[in-house]
């Protein structure tokens, strides 16, 4: 059986310990969303008419089960709040966060890879020492202050972009660019430092070899041993570390996403968690652990197409 197989067959067994998982730890949690929906003010009577109209009265594994049920039929319930459909918030919500999950690596590795490069083909040069000072400074530097930066010199300073908002693609592309492009470059930039140094470094072991000192011997140029033989062997660990650098993006945009005002799935889960709005989070919890397999499983079909030898 080929790893790929392997890692199919391992979705749902681990996409149902997610879910066991979200659940009970939001059953634990303090708080009760009933209190948050009628207020301190409800009276009892009130109170548990509304919980047994959620099923909040009835044994916690009962709920697991009829919320797995409704899963496994594509319905990830209704928002306690204002009873909308989760899968409704989500196909919002979800799609705003893979733009700018994807935009912010985009960014990373148009800029880590060409920088990374550099610096291990002259380890002594200019560009590694120039690249090695600003990856340090990428990742010193929050992303969320770079962002409050970017607000101040280009919305406030120079009226060039719109300082928070978001606009779909397919309304107004270019207002969608404009809305986009300070937080695509605020997290792309500092995510672009870390993907660099793993580039470089990655590199650097990889020209070290005998066969690369060879593939020199025959008088082939630097960019042509770089780019032709070290490259392609370097980029197992940068495949790595760039699924983990997405997945981590596709959960982990909330800050980004709230000091732009950008309705992601980020900021939707940290508002139904304020709201005690426990459905919403588990089906916003759940999207993302999906996200995560998906993006796993492609890293590990990458792996296949870099070196064949994985497949067997």
């Amino acid at each position: 059986m080929s790893p790929l197989l392997k890692r199919l067959l391992l979705v749902i067994p681990t996409l149902l310990l997610v879910s066991m998982v979200i659940f009970s730890l939001l059953a634990i949690l303090p708080g009760d969303p009933v209190s948050a929906i009628l207020g301190q003010e409800a009276t009892p009577e009130a109170a548990l008419a509304l919980r047994a109209q959620l099923g909040l009265d009835d044994p916690i594994y009962v709920q697991y089960a009829r919320w797995l049920g409704g899963v496994l039929h594509g319905d990830l319930g209704r928002s306690f709040i204002d009873r909308t459909p989760v899968i409704d918030a989500l196909m919002q919500r979800l799609p705003v966060t893979i733009e700018l999950a994807l935009g912010s690596f985009a960014v990373a590795i148009l800029i880590a890879v060409p920088a990374g490069i550099m610096a291990a083909a002259k380890p002594r040069g200019f560009a590694n020492y120039f690249s090695t000072l600003v990856a340090l400074f990428g990742m010193s530097v929050p992303h969320f202050w770079l962002g409050m930066m970017f607000i101040i010199l280009f919305a406030v300073k120079l009226g060039w972009l719109p300082a928070s908002g978001y606009v779909p693609l397919s309304e107004d592309w270019r207002a969608n660019l404009a809305a986009m492009c300070m937080p695509v470059l605020a997290t792309g930039l500092r995510e672009s430092a870390i993907l660099m140094r793993m580039v470089r470094s990655s590199l650097l072991e990889v020209l070290n070899e005998d066969y690369i000192r060879t593939a020199f011997s025959k008088g082939l140029k630097d960019w042509q041993v770089v780019i032709g033989h070290a490259l392609r062997n370097a980029l197992i660990p940068v495949v790595t570390a760039s699924g983990l650098m997405v997945s981590s993006l596709l959960g982990g945009l909330v800050i980004t996403e709230s000091i732009f005002g950008i309705p992601g799935m980020g900021k939707m889960i940290v508002d139904a968690i304020f709201q005690r709005d426990y459905i919403m989070v588990q089906g916003g919890v759940l999207a993302a652990a999906l996200m995560v397999v998906i993006v796993n499983l492609v890293v590990d079909v990458l792996y296949t197409v870099i070196d064949p030898r994985i497949a067997r």
